[in-house]
């Protein structure tokens, strides 16, 4: 793995895969950098600005290099006068901020990126610099020269360019100052150039000419204009100029200050304004949208938001380019590109005229990309530099709701939903039911426990309640396996009247399954959805033969691979609209996202092949890289966080779910051939012998449900061999997208090695392991290793050793791998996270293997029975030795397509 920087949860920059493969081996500036950051984030920033890339660097290097660059351009306009420590570096504006990181590449941590994080950086690198320039007594001048010679910092000569409104043909007026020294105010006083001439006059001054003078030589050897000012001595003198004098200075600025002068320009020159070939898209309604439907597609000229005419147009293009007067103000003009633009745009619109523009092509038009993804992703391409493309009236509001669900209308269930929404999930409801309705496709990427089933079932229940009497066809939603129990609690729970059946032999029965696939009309008359695995939609292909009224894929991670055959079955599905739903971040990985989207918006991204090229032209752009593939898909994906401060209110501080797994054939085989020996053994065994061979027994059920090698004692501990192994991994995959940590508790001491050994494959670091064995010195360590932010991700504690005198609110997760049966136990297991200091939302899996004896006990608990009295007060194990043995063995057999279906 080569390196890549990530940004951590809390905001902090740092370096992943630092041990790259030989193959993979980087090159010398950014070994440098990665070195810098071993030293902290802000000198790791510091070194990603302080010299060019010897080649281009990682598109994570480049994002925070420029971000390090804006912040190294602003220290430089910083002016030295006297002794003091130098002032803050204010930074950009929220509307700057914010346009930086519409360019942020897909990287991991991205979702993490906001304002107020961008801001604490910029403070972060700013102290750091100032403490450094302190520590050295050097100066910053001195500091930029030893340590960062790419940048210089302004000096005391400054450039001006000002308007002069009284002067038609010489409309502008320059002149170099310098500043010798601060008023009484504290504010700098600019004197005209050539009386430091006169005052550094002398061989006694000569060094101080030369440093004064040195950011104006080092300019006049990038800039033609200041080496003919310098030559010809014009740049001791005011002078009046021309447009085009001016223009040609403007368009220098940048080689000026990166020289070390000072540059004071009109402030309409930062906005750039140009007369621009105005395209407009989406002006009339549609009922619904789609990679098939066509826009509307219009072409005028304007000036900002208003249209130019054709006789203003027509003087325009028939004078000079450089700086033109139009309606009152300057202008850029260059007439070969304006010329070049508006010939490619109404050769478009040429085309659009027979029906318009598809859907598809407008949205990546108006996201800053090429119609066809093409590699013309210039900021200097003419056709995009020199023409504007926006969302008409309907297709602009409608652009707009997505944006801020909360503006939508409201979408209420009303009774037969039985719960009570947050404001959040309300919103979230909105924006599924705004999308579906025109559609489109929806990648609802909620945080792990924020609910996303819950909001689906809304969904569904509003659109059988806006359906009314009339049926309209049933939507379809496809879970991995190990989620098919959740879904069918959820259901129960909350949306007892939604009609539903599970396409599964684990809870249908082979013959209905059979019938289903002979003849599914009479099945699909009465539901309102049908739920299957992503396995089973392999074996069951009457299901491509509907058109659903939605598809729903939970855990749509599981189709990244575009190749695997369960990813090309579900891309075949037909529906009104389509939903994925996800607790992975979705802009991490390039190739993980486009797969995603070729099933949500078919075609928005292209074919793979060119997607990769669309990307590598948008890896070469000198700024704002990412931006028009992060426009582009931003509209189809709501994603909320748990550190949001809308979101986190509104949040339990404890969240308890079940984590169905199911058994490996292997497994099941063990368990099934267990349950005849412990039958076989009862019929001839009394008193306290009973009692200890159902202890025994009991400990061996669970053994077999954590892993084969648990009850054998091979050592293998193939994890494919367990279904606990196995959702193990897919929620520790999602853990580790997000960069959080968890603890893993078990009540065998054995497992904690495999289990250790099993994480750390997934999180790509070895973990802690703490055991009534770990010695008592040792366990402070552990904890306060884990404690730190960059210390290891997970934990893995057995139930007795972790469950009490711990502190460990590093953790936002806990999971129970295998069951104690005492909910009082498993509660103060789950404390050593959820305690004092905490400040996040904990999120406790309780791991259940269906058809068990793990399910039936939790059965028992959940209904606080007389029974799951007994099972709290006295515990399971006291329980079973008391059963009949006819009960018992009802209790502890294997319900086989429950287990292994």
């Amino acid at each position: 793995m080569r390196p890549e920087l990530a940004l951590s949860p809390t905001g902090h920059v740092h370096v992943l895969g630092e041990n790259p493969e030989p193959d993979e081996e980087p090159d010398a500036w950014v070994k440098k950098a990665v070195g810098a950051f071993s030293l902290g984030q802000a000198p790791g920033l510091f070194t990603l600005a302080a010299r060019p890339p010897e080649a281009p660097p990682p598109p994570s290097f480049s994002f925070w290099r420029d971000l390090s660059c804006r912040y190294l351009t602003a220290l430089c306009q910083i002016s030295e006068h006297g002794e003091g420590s130098l002032a803050p570096v204010i930074p950009p504006r929220d509307s700057e901020i914010t346009a930086f990181l519409t360019g942020a590449p897909l990287m991991q941590g991205a979702e993490y990126l906001n304002n107020e994080v961008y801001r604490t950086l910029w403070h972060d690198l700013d102290g750091w610099v100032r403490q450094e320039v302190q520590a050295s007594g050097k100066g910053l001048a001195e500091i930029l020269k030893l340590r960062a010679p790419l940048w210089h910092q302004v000096g005391r000569v400054c450039f001006h360019l000002a308007e002069n409104r009284r002067d038609r043909e010489l409309p502008f007026a320059f002149m170099a100052t310098y500043a010798p020294d601060l008023s009484r105010g504290g504010r700098i006083q600019h004197r005209p150039l050539s009386r430091a001439l006169r005052e550094y006059a002398g061989a006694r001054n000569r060094k101080a000419m030369i440093r004064l003078l040195s950011p104006v030589e080092r300019a006049a050897g990038q800039s033609s204009l200041v080496r003919e000012l310098v030559d010809s001595g014009d740049i001791y003198h005011p002078l009046a100029w021309t447009p085009g004098d001016a223009h040609r200075f403007l368009r220098d600025v940048p080689v000026l200050e990166a020289s070390g002068l000072l540059v004071r320009v009109p402030d309409w020159w930062h906005s750039r304004p140009r007369p621009r070939v105005a395209v407009t898209l989406g002006e009339k309604k549609r009922n619904r949208l789609g990679h098939d439907q066509l826009l509307d597609f219009n072409v005028s000229l304007a000036l900002g938001d208003q249209r130019l005419t054709r006789e203003e147009w027509r003087r325009l293009m028939a004078g000079e380019d450089g700086l033109v007067q139009l309606r009152g103000q300057w202008v850029e003009v260059n007439r070969a590109q304006l010329a070049q633009a508006l010939e490619h745009w109404k050769a478009v619109e040429k085309e659009a005229a027979r029906g318009g523009i598809s859907f598809n092509e407008g949205m990546r038009l108006l996201a800053g990309a090429p119609a066809d993804l093409g590699s013309d992703v210039q900021d200097e391409d003419p056709d995009r530099a020199w023409s504007l493309v926006t969302a008409g009236a309907w297709l602009g509001e409608m652009l707009a709701r997505l944006r801020d669900p909360g503006e939508l209308d409201p979408v209420r269930p009303g009774k037969i939903l039985q719960a009570t929404l947050r404001p959040y999930q309300e919103k979230g409801i909105r924006w599924l039911w705004l999308l579906s309705n025109l559609g489109l496709g929806a990648c609802l990427a909620d945080d792990m426990g924020l609910g996303k089933t819950l909001q689906v079932l809304s969904l569904l229940l509003s659109l059988k309640k806006a359906g009314g009497k009339k049926r309209r066809r049933p939507s379809l939603v496809v879970v991995p396996a190990s989620l098919l129990a959740n879904w069918k609690a959820e259901i129960a729970r909350f949306a007892p009247t939604l009609e539903a059946v599970y396409l599964h032999p684990s809870e249908m029965r082979k013959d209905d399954l059979a019938a289903a696939a002979a003849d599914p009309g009479p099945l699909l008359r009465s539901i309102d959805v049908i739920l299957t695995t992503y396995a089973m939609g392999l074996r069951q292909a009457w299901l491509l033969d509907l058109e659903w009224r939605l598809v729903v894929l939970d855990e749509a991670q599981n189709i990244k691979n575009p190749g695997a055959r369960q990813t090309r079955m579900v891309k075949k599905l037909k529906s009104e609209a389509r939903i994925a739903l996800t607790g992975t971040p979705v802009e991490n990985r390039l190739s993980d996202l486009w797969s995603l989207f070729d099933f949500l918006c078919p075609g928005l991204l292209g074919t793979s092949r060119r997607f990769k090229t669309f990307v590598k032209a948008l890896e070469k752009q000198p700024q704002d890289r990412f931006a028009p593939l992060r426009n582009l898909v931003r509209p189809y994906i709501l994603r909320r966080l748990k550190t949001d401060r809308n979101v986190i209110a509104d949040l339990p501080l404890k969240t308890e779910v079940k984590a169905f797994c199911g058994l490996g054939k292997n497994q099941a085989a063990l368990y099934k051939k267990s349950v005849g020996e412990l039958a076989a053994l009862l019929e001839d065994t009394s008193g306290i012998k009973r009692r200890g061979l159902v202890l025994a027994f009991l400990m061996r059920f669970k053994q077999i449900c954590n892993h084969p090698s648990h009850f054998l004692g091979d050592g293998e501990y193939d994890p494919g061999q367990s279904g606990k192994f196995g959702r193990l991994g897919e929620i520790c995959e999602e853990i580790a997208a997000r960069q959080e940590k968890v603890l893993v508790f078990t009540q065998f001491r054995e497992m904690t090695e495999p289990l250790a050994r099993h994480l750390a494959g997934i999180f790509g670091r070895e973990g802690l392991i703490l055991h009534g064995g770990t010695p008592v010195g040792k366990r402070r360590r552990l904890i306060e290793v884990f404690q730190e932010e960059q210390g290891p991700p997970f934990f893995v504690l057995s139930l007795k050793a972790g469950g009490t005198g711990l502190n460990l609110t590093a953790a936002s997760y806990v999971i129970h791998f295998d069951r104690w049966w005492n909910p009082a136990v498993e509660n103060q297991a789950t404390d050593r996270a959820f305690r004092i200091g905490q400040e996040r939302n904990v999120l406790v899996h309780k791991f259940v293997c269906r058809g068990t004896v793990e399910e039936k006990i939790d059965a028992l608990i959940e209904e606080k029975t007389g029974l799951a009295r007994d099972v709290v007060e006295g515990g399971a194990e006291k329980m079973l030795t008391e059963m009949e043995s006819e009960e018992l063995i009802r209790l502890v057999s294997l319900d086989i397509e429950r287990a292994c279906a």
